[in-house]
């Protein structure tokens, strides 16, 4: 009541449908009114039923009422489609250390796939919602939370938040700042895929302006990043791509975003590839995504002492390595994992802070760039878990919320 004009009290009270009634009931006279002496029992009698003009909302919203979120959930392992609904999930309370975070936008990447199938290397208890990535809206933190503010935006610092959903409740702890000038799907799909490739380019091998490197999934979302980043660095790309109908398609989109050679598996298995290597060198660093004779492949063409670095298995084929490659041009052989690489990493890592800041920099100079990808409303998630499991697939879809 203090602070609000007479004025503002009695238009609420005239304009309120209850306002004859409650006069009639209560002996209301001209004096009482003017003298405010009936206005608290009128105020709670009212309140429930009328807000203030202008007002957002009513005066009989609770602040202790709990806000929900909407989730997409599963209950058991196995294919997307069958398993995950949307349903209504009650949020927890805030505690000290907690943050309301608005989800904004989110991808589905393959390792989110395998996670519902059960089939991933860590696997969260169920229920659970899906989703390990993705970027949101802090709206509220407890008191006890020193490096976020509401408007400030943010990305899960480990797997297993379950991002495919409205709102949460997070841990401060589980939480990464990212400025919030980048382009909103650059911010959605940072922590994965331009991570992984990024910390590949610089952990395994000191490369300089000139070198080369091979990668065979090149179309993925990992493969337009290294691309990417290989530009920016200098450094030439050889990138490999299954055999498809529309190979001229997706080499045109591969050679826009900087790709300096696409060629096709099989391609790389035919001798004229010596042919390419008498023009540059031959590659120090090859990034294996698939396994199997691909991943053989990418062997035969490293230059001796290089490193091949495996970080996914699409064909579900195992490594097979021939021992030549080893005894004579000692190749050495290395995994990443970009979940295990952030789990090694102090909460304030200055590592990752650093790789944020050269990322965001790429991403305002315009020198890095979000994947191909189909933006899909959250309500209509069955289209994107259903196009995200299509064969030769070029275009992640992002969770719009």
């Amino acid at each position: 009541m203090q602070g609000i004009q007479l004025g503002m009290i009695r238009k609420v009270l005239v304009c309120s449908p209850r306002f004859p009634r409650l006069c009639s009931s209560s002996k209301i006279n001209k004096q009482v009114f003017h003298g405010y002496a009936c206005l608290p029992r009128l105020w709670c009698s009212i309140a429930s039923t009328t807000a203030l003009p202008n007002s957002p909302s009513s005066f009989s919203t609770s602040t202790t009422t709990r806000k929900h979120s909407e989730a997409l959930i599963y209950n058991k392992h196995g294919e997307p489609s069958h398993v995950i609904r949307m349903e209504s999930q009650e949020l927890p309370e805030l505690g000290e250390f907690g943050v309301r975070v608005k989800m904004l936008a989110a991808p589905v990447n393959p390792s989110d796939i395998n996670m519902v199938q059960g089939t991933y290397a860590i696997l969260p208890e169920l229920p659970a919602v899906g989703g390990n990535e993705g970027v949101g809206e802090v709206l509220e933190v407890g008191n006890k939370v020193t490096s976020l503010s509401p408007g400030d935006w943010v990305i899960p610092a480990d797997a297993g938040l379950g991002t495919w959903r409205t709102e949460a409740v997070y841990n401060e702890k589980t939480l990464t700042k990212v400025p919030h000038d980048i382009p909103l799907v650059c911010a959605a799909t940072l922590s994965v895929n331009p991570f992984t490739a990024y910390r590949m380019l610089h952990d395994f091998e000191t490369l300089q302006p000139g070198d080369t490197v091979i990668q065979n999934a090149a179309n993925s979302a990992v493969g337009q990043a290294v691309i990417q980043l290989g530009t920016a660095l200098g450094i030439r790309t050889v990138n490999v791509v299954r055999d498809r109908p529309d190979f001229q398609m997706l080499e045109d989109r591969l050679i826009s975003i900087g790709a300096d050679y696409v060629v096709t598996e099989e391609t790389l298995r035919k001798p004229e590839m010596k042919d390419l290597f008498k023009k540059i060198p031959r590659p120090r660093l090859a990034l294996n995504c698939v396994g199997g004779k691909s991943s053989i492949e990418l062997l035969r063409h490293l230059q001796r002492g290089g490193t091949m670095v495996t970080y996914g298995g699409m064909s579900k084929q195992p490594l097979t390595v021939p021992v030549s490659a080893l005894i004579f041009n000692d190749i050495k052989l290395r995994g990443f994992w970009m979940t295990q690489w952030k789990k090694d990493q102090p909460h304030d890592s200055s590592q990752l802070n650093e790789m944020i800041s050269r990322l965001c920099d790429l991403f305002r100079a315009k020198k890095l760039s979000a994947p191909l990808h189909t933006e899909v409303p959250f309500k209509e998630f069955k289209i994107a878990l259903e196009a995200s499991m299509k064969p030769f697939v070029s275009c992640k879809q992002i969770l719009k919320m």
